[in-house]
């Protein structure tokens, strides 16, 4: 098993994108109450549930028109 510290440089990135999209969403989430489909409690447990993916899927299915 290799040092994780190889790693690090790699995962600091991602950690701060996945935080960073997370954030945005549920910001989104609480300020606005249309959605294409789901409410406010679904979109945020997908959010904060399915890490980077629930974010994406939020911004690309859920997000109603403004």
């Amino acid at each position: 098993m290799e040092n994780i510290s190889q790693y690090i440089p790699f995962l600091i990135p991602i950690a701060i994108i996945e935080i960073g999209l997370a954030l945005a969403a549920v910001i989104h989430i609480l300020k606005h109450r249309s959605f294409k489909f789901g409410n406010t409690a679904l979109w945020l447990v997908i959010v904060i549930v399915f890490g980077i993916i629930g974010p994406i899927l939020y911004f690309t299915f859920g997000r109603g028109d403004d």
